[in-house]
């Protein structure tokens, strides 16, 4: 996988994830590239574009689009599991993930994404696992935060 973007109808970024080093001049290309192809495209088109040396792949969720870029010898099916489990995943912990929740807690949805991939790779396959160590995480933050405000006398 070289990257993951999740945009909105309107072409609005809501979360990237890059695998590979880029410069910046470089992802805003790829970025408004991605966006432009996606969002041009009939709605039941085929859900695999190739682009320049990769495979796109994209779905629809709702008002998200989530697209993936991956390597010519990957295989696109595969990719769009990724897709789907990781929108499993957010609808887990969000009850039914919208834009909004995107929008509003985008550091859990990128810790969500790091629990499930690592280095454009897929790093556990079990939602129940990726789910037990979000519910640990956020416990852990809870009990920090209860630490921190009581008075240090």
């Amino acid at each position: 996988m070289r990257f993951l973007l999740l945009f909105s109808r309107q072409g609005k970024l809501r979360l990237q994830k890059w695998f590979t080093p880029l410069p910046d001049r470089e992802k805003k290309k790829i970025i408004r590239d991605m966006t432009t192809m996606v969002l041009a495209r009939q709605p039941r088109s085929c859900n695999f574009l190739h682009w320049k040396d990769l495979k796109i792949i994209y779905k629809r969720y709702a008002s998200l689009y989530f697209c993936l870029a991956i390597e010519h010898e990957e295989n696109e099916l595969l990719a769009l599991e990724v897709i789907h489990r990781y929108v499993e995943l957010l609808d887990k912990y969000f009850g039914n993930v919208c834009e909004l929740d995107i929008i509003f807690n985008f550091e859990k949805a990128y810790f969500i994404l790091d629990e499930f991939l690592m280095g454009g790779e897929i790093q556990e396959t079990s939602k129940q696992i990726v789910n037990r160590s979000i519910e640990a995480s956020d416990m852990l933050q809870e009990t920090m935060e209860e630490y921190m405000a009581k008075p240090a006398f």
